[in-house]
């Protein structure tokens, strides 16, 4: 493996950032927005309610998605977009802060274990919301939102972006504390700001938002995907090969980095990419989730590859979903030693994995079963690829370009 690959712009700033156009009647552009099936889901919701949602190509040749609000038709998303991806729950702030109201069903989206939305719906009664759950669907409606202090039982980066968007039209201050502080919700912050919105505090574990009349437009380039930068990382760890990353903030990987170098990938940081080097077997690691600025959840499956086929035992712990490791069975299949204990999967390194005919279940695990493709010995076989389709763009071309024998079955 041998190339360079350029990271797209990130899914989980791009979602909340296309819910918050709802809370402006003017145009607002996202540079650089990937092409997803994620993305896509998102703006077939807009679509739904009445917004006029486009995409351009800019003078780099970047995707920019553009969308304008003007006037809401609707206020209740179809069950059948909201069944498809879990971020649909962040159009509930936007709505209640312009329409006062909003109604959807449960979310759906990745089977990793249970992911309760008690904190969004918590956050927003004390905004001022009246919620009823009835029949599969949540109800909320409010006669204006009202600034308050909100305390988060867990730094949940949904609830965070979700209560930051529905502060951003309340009356008077909202201070949210022990917010979530990954980057990409500066990036949702830094974007409000844009559309004239008062918000401070973002990557710290409070955030104060001072309510404004109304939101104008404006133009916004996300940021790089750091999930995908680390997989990639970790395409090159499990084939054994060099590749040059573009597009990267390498700060928001530094605990990736950290530990990825620990396990004996060579890594060089550039102002805006990552250059990666890994021409032998890698020692096992431990590996623990925790919430940024620690070790990414999203990251774990990817861990779990690396771990298959180094030397020595490696103890891959996920604090933040214990469930998430539904690429255990599948990576057995092609003769991982894998034991479940908990919320740890203890990995015995292999010399080589075999190829095998897999399925994944989830976005995160079907890429890591991609990259066990590139470590093991013979043809495997990825099913559900959509799943990984959600986050990934054009992830066969950009494996390719790094000299990957891969192609998509239809």
């Amino acid at each position: 493996m041998r190339g360079q690959v350029r990271i797209s712009g990130a899914k989980n700033a791009t979602l909340p950032m296309l819910a918050a156009a709802l809370l402006t009647g003017e145009e607002c552009a996202l540079v650089d927005a990937p092409r997803l099936r994620d993305t896509a889901v998102m703006e077939a919701i807009l679509t739904s309610l009445g917004v006029a949602v486009h995409s351009e190509t800019d003078g780099e040749g970047r995707r920019v998605l553009v969308a304008r609000a003007g006037s809401l038709e609707a206020w209740h998303v179809p069950e059948r977009l909201v069944g498809e991806m879990r971020s649909s729950i962040f159009i509930m702030g936007p709505l209640l802060g312009r329409l006062r109201r909003a109604r959807i069903s449960y979310p759906g989206g990745c089977a990793i274990g249970p992911r309760p939305i008690d904190m969004h719906l918590r956050g927003l009664t004390q905004l001022g919301a009246v919620i009823r759950e009835r029949g599969g669907y949540i109800e909320a409606e409010t006669p204006g939102l009202v600034g308050a202090e909100i305390h988060l039982d867990f730094p949940s980066v949904g609830a965070t972006e979700n209560l930051m968007m529905a502060a951003v039209l309340a009356r008077g201050t909202t201070v949210i504390h022990n917010t979530a502080k990954e980057p990409e919700i500066v990036d949702l912050q830094n974007f409000l700001n844009k559309l004239g919105a008062r918000i401070r505090g973002g990557g710290t574990d409070a955030i104060r938002v001072d309510g404004v009349a109304s939101l104008g437009g404006g133009e916004h380039t996300v940021i790089p995907d750091r999930i995908e930068a680390g997989t990639y990382l970790a395409a090159v760890g499990a084939a054994r090969g060099e590749a040059r990353l573009e597009n990267v903030i390498p700060e928001h990987l530094d605990a990736v980095l950290s530990k990825f170098g620990e396990a004996g990938l060579q890594i060089h940081r550039e102002a805006d990419a990552l250059s990666v080097q890994c021409g032998r077997r890698l020692e096992a690691t431990d590996f623990k989730t925790l919430p940024y600025p620690g070790y990414p959840t999203d990251l774990q499956p990817q861990a779990t590859v690396l771990a298959c086929t180094a030397r020595g035992i490696s103890m891959i712990t996920d604090t933040i979903f214990p469930s998430r490791f539904t690429q255990v069975q599948e990576l057995r299949r092609m003769g991982a030693d894998i034991r479940l204990e908990g919320r740890t999967a203890v990995v015995t390194g292999v010399r080589r994995l075999s190829g095998a005919t897999v399925s994944a279940s989830d976005l995160r695990s079907g890429a890591a079963l991609v990259l066990a493709g590139l470590a093991a010995e013979g043809t495997t076989v990825v099913e559900g690829i959509h799943h990984v389709d959600r986050g990934y763009e054009e992830i066969e071309s950009k494996l390719a370009a790094l000299g990957a024998v891969i192609q998509r079955l239809e």
